[in-house]
């Protein structure tokens, strides 16, 4: 089956579990802060209540409102100690892409953990635009955090794609008015996401390179 060719002039990305590889380090860290808060949450548990939005976790998990600050801070405390890696091919399609889009990244990440690992890999030069957690007054799926980035970039959602691993990133994408990628992720969002119906779905980032043709590009 051909695949659609997506013309855009901006991509932006999701950054855990589309970009990084970082689910076993994520887990490991909410593991941590279950045990040190008297949660006994299973690997298991995490994967049947996963959510980018941390806050919905919590819920899940029926972490009582005042120990939200808490958790946040354990959870911090905990991944500092961790390095994830960048998926196999995430490199090469943002090396590939700068180029001839404009890239950004909207995250439910925050600022000081995402600011560092893009530096420590070298690809802060990479994207215009940056929108991390602090940045928007509503999380995912929540349109605000990628109206924020196509406002900063000056991109209109029609001229846009954005590439996530979660249905709450194709909601957003939706809710925008922005052409939603879904990519498979080591993220337990597998299901969630095919059934989210995104307008195309990759098996890996590095499938991306495959079906992006810049806007007004006649090829």
């Amino acid at each position: 089956m051909t695949r659609p060719v997506f013309h855009a002039r901006a991509v932006l990305f999701d950054w855990d579990g589309t970009l990084l590889d970082s689910y076993a380090s994520d887990a490991r860290s909410y593991l941590a802060m279950f045990r040190a808060l008297g949660i006994p949450w299973s690997l298991d548990d995490l994967k049947l209540h996963y959510s980018p939005n941390w806050l919905r976790v919590y819920e899940a998990a029926n972490l009582p409102r005042d120990k939200w600050d808490e958790a946040y801070h354990l959870w911090h405390q905990a991944n500092d100690n961790e390095h994830p890696e960048l998926l196999p091919g995430a490199r090469h399609v943002v090396e590939s892409l700068t180029s001839r889009f404009q890239l950004g990244i909207v995250t439910s990440g925050t600022r000081d953990r995402v600011r560092r690992q893009l530096d420590e890999f070298q690809l802060a030069q990479a994207f215009s635009v940056c929108v991390f957690a602090e940045d928007a007054p509503r999380r995912k799926p929540d349109p605000a955090p990628l109206e924020l980035a196509l406002e900063r970039m000056g991109v209109q959602p029609r001229d846009s794609v954005y590439v996530g691993d979660t249905p709450e990133d194709v909601q957003m994408s939706r809710a925008a008015g922005v052409r939603a990628i879904g990519v498979f992720g080591p993220f337990p969002t597998a299901d969630a996401l095919r059934a989210s119906n995104p307008e195309i779905l990759l098996e890996s980032i590095a499938d991306l390179l495959s079906i992006l043709s810049l806007r007004g590009d006649s090829r």
